[in-house]
């Protein structure tokens, strides 16, 4: 639903911010059920990165890439939108004599920034559909 409202040609970057903190709170919970596992060994969701690799290039110097959006416009290099959550495991650490590498403070701090983060995005959203709203009822109602 989030990409019919925003578009898959637009800049979707929030409705792609609210499913990758909807897939880090599963990836949290499931570090979280397996802290007593032997040998387990934590999954960590990387998005942000790759978005900001996406907005700003392979060497981020702070500008954003231009974008052509019609025909005379001056030419730019096209931009690319392709940042989507991904999962990893997490194998560079070990915090016990069993291998497990889940530590429970980290996890439940990682939950709590998460929760706030996303709140922040739903809060993003219901504004940006107020906006559309008020852009198509030119304000009225």
């Amino acid at each position: 639903m989030l990409e019919q409202i925003f578009g898959s040609s637009d800049f979707n970057y929030l409705p792609r911010a609210m499913t990758a903190a909807s897939i880090r709170q599963e990836v949290i919970a499931h570090n979280l059920a397996n802290v007593n596992t032997p040998n387990y060994r934590k999954s960590v969701v990387n998005f942000e990165d790759l978005l900001a690799r996406e907005i700003y290039g392979e060497e981020p110097d702070g500008k954003l890439k231009m974008a052509r959006t019609h025909d005379r416009h001056l030419p730019a290099e096209p931009l690319n939108y392709h940042a989507e959550p991904t999962i990893f495991q997490d194998n560079t650490t070990i915090m016990r004599v069993d291998d497990n590498n889940v530590d429970v403070d980290i996890e439940m701090a990682s939950l709590a920034k998460n929760q706030i983060y996303f709140n922040a995005l739903v809060t993003e959203f219901g504004g940006h559909v107020t906006r559309l709203k008020n852009a198509i009822t030119s304000g009225q109602g």
